[in-house]
């Protein structure tokens, strides 16, 4: 008898376990998930200041044309 309760405590450790490092990833992907939002959002705001110094080079050289 001693056995198959020592299996079945043994089981539920396990999943205790598995249940605590479940929530660890949970936590770690939605932290990365807001590290790659932050990330999205600076590189759009790079490519619009990209594409205004794109345009305002292009008209310069349009007024420097002869």
């Amino acid at each position: 008898m001693l056995w198959p309760m020592l299996a079945i405590a043994l089981g539920f450790l396990g999943l205790a376990v598995l249940s605590v490092l479940a929530l660890r990833v949970f936590l770690e992907v939605r932290r990365l998930a807001g590290q790659v939002a932050l990330a999205s959002r600076r590189i759009t705001e790079a490519s619009g200041d990209l594409e205004r110094a794109a345009a305002d080079l292009a008209r310069a050289g349009r007024a420097a044309a002869p």
